[in-house]
This record gives C-alpha cells, structure tokens and sequence, in this order.
C-alpha cells in the first residue's frame, strides 16, 4: 500500500474555567508548524465551552494550523447545519478545517440537551444518512439539495458557503459497523491509546479496509488517526504502552513507538494529549524533537 504523509497535532479542551489554556496550546501547535488542532465536543457538559465556538476563535488566533472535532457530537448537530458550520469555518480559516464527527455515545446527556436517545442500530442508520446530507450539501453548494432519510429530511435547502478546500470527514469509531462505514463512506478514523492500544489496531484496519473493498475505494486513502494520551519525559524511564496510561517515557521512547504504530498498524495521524507537566512546553517538545525524528525515520 502506498504510505500517507504523516500528520501530527494535538488536542485542546474546552475548559470554560481556563479557556485561555487552549489557546497557548493552539498557538504553540501553530507557532511549531503542526498540522492540526483538534478539540473534543461535548456539549452536555457544564464545565465546556462550546466546542464550535472555541474553535472559530482559536482560527482567529493561528494563521498555519488545520482545526478540528475530536469528535463532534451528531445528535445534538443537525448535519446540514454542522456542514454549513464547518463550511464556514473553513471560509473564514483560509481552508483550515477538519470534521471530526461521532454517533453519539453519552445518550443520556444527549437526550437532556433535547436531542434523539437511539438505539446502536438507530445511531448507526442516521449516521450514516449524516454523512451523505453532508457531503451533499458541500457538493451542491451554491444550488439546492435534498435528502429524504429514515432520520433526517433536507427539503430543498440552499447549500451553501462552499468550503474553500476539500475538507476531510474524520469518524470516532470502535465497533465493526462504524469501521466498515468509515472505509466505505469517510476520509479517516479518530482512535484513542486509552481506549483501543495498538494490538486491537489490526483489527481496526481490517474492518475499515473491508469497507472500503466493499464501496470500491482505496483502503489506503483513508487515515489512521490516533489520540496519544501520555507524557515526554525529560530522563529515561521505562516506556509504557498500555490502555490505562498512553506513552510514557524519553523523546527516543516516543520516536521509536510512533515509528512502530506507522510501520506495524498503519498509524498515520499522531495527536499528542499532554497528561502530565506544563503543556505548552510537553507540545514544543513534541513538535521540536519528536515530529522531526519521526518524519526522517518515516521518510
């Protein structure tokens, strides 16, 4: 298989407590020329800003860095909004936007924002509909479009701003179905270290290359993201890679792992999430000696 660019970033949270945090975080990304900035969506939660929200002004506030869900919640955005959203974004950015997007997962906290409590199967059919209304109305933007799904109903909507660069459709998946849909239907996947570890990632390209053999499309076009929860320390430690703690241990340490998941599971989007020290200066040394090994070693 012919082997993606690698892309590296981190991610930001939308503390409403100390919102000033994500952005020394995203000016340190952008400032150390990373690729992305992404930011988790839960909007059910009192404690977060609004992730859209945040985001739009962190653009205001990077000039380089590409911006994006990690992973945004559907049910509570109606997807011929979110694709305006992120359109917008997008115009607004300079072509800077990435869509992270998942099926739901907190139902609960969904349902008490007003949103649709469904069921695995329901979550999966309208996902999959959302998916379609998007790409639809980016694809018929400056026209009208319409959809009449199970779930979700566009009538003749004026699709509009387009976006100013292709914008790549990342899904939060872990289950069989969702996998075999992000091959068939998206442009990468969002894993987490703390949830799927690098032994079940074989399994997780199986599943999304049997969806993209069944949609006709090249498994090998579609990327692999991973979330790496942990920490660069600044002496020698014994690593560790297990699902409770991420990465933990030197900068040689991190190179060789990230080297490793490229290599051995196909691994080819790193977003640091610094668990430990000052963060600004955890991202400076991902982006300043980390990043550089792993491009050359992978070169």
């Amino acid at each position: 298989m012919m082997a993606l660019e690698p892309l590296f970033g981190i991610n930001i949270d939308p503390r409403a407590d100390d919102w000033q945090d994500a952005f020394r975080r995203a000016q340190a990304a952008d400032r150390n020329r990373l690729d992305l900035v992404t930011c988790q969506d839960h909007p059910y939660n009192r404690n977060f800003l609004d992730t859209w929200t945040l985001l739009s002004a962190v653009a205001m506030a990077t000039q380089h860095v590409h911006l994006g869900t990690n992973v945004a919640n559907l049910p509570l955005r109606p997807p011929a909004m979110l694709a305006k959203a992120a359109a917008s974004l997008d115009v607004l950015s300079g072509g800077r936007v990435e869509l992270g997007i998942g099926a739901g997962a907190f139902w609960r906290g969904v349902a008490a924002y007003g949103g649709p409590e469904r069921s695995p199967a329901e979550a999966y059919a309208a996902f999959s509909e959302a998916l379609d209304i998007i790409r639809g109305m980016w694809e018929k933007a400056g026209g009208s479009f319409r959809y009449e799904g199970l779930y979700y109903q566009v009538r003749g909507a004026q699709a509009g701003p387009a976006p100013q660069h292709p914008i790549r459709i990342w899904v939060g998946a872990v289950g069989p179905r969702m996998l075999r849909l992000v091959g068939a239907k998206a442009d990468g996947v969002l894993e987490s270290i703390t949830y799927v570890p690098p032994k079940r990632l074989t399994w997780v390209n199986d599943r999304i290359d049997e969806g993209a053999e069944s949609a006709g499309r090249p498994a090998d076009a579609i990327r692999r993201g991973y979330n790496l929860m942990g920490v660069i320390r600044e002496h020698d430690t014994r690593g560790l890679t297990s699902q409770d703690s991420g990465l933990d241990g030197p900068v040689s340490y991190w190179v060789d792992e990230l080297v490793r998941l490229n290599r051995e599971y196909r691994q080819d989007t790193f977003l640091f999430w610094p668990t430990e020290g000052d963060p600004v200066e955890q991202i400076e040394r991902f982006a300043q000696e980390v990043v550089p090994a792993v491009r050359e070693a992978l070169a």
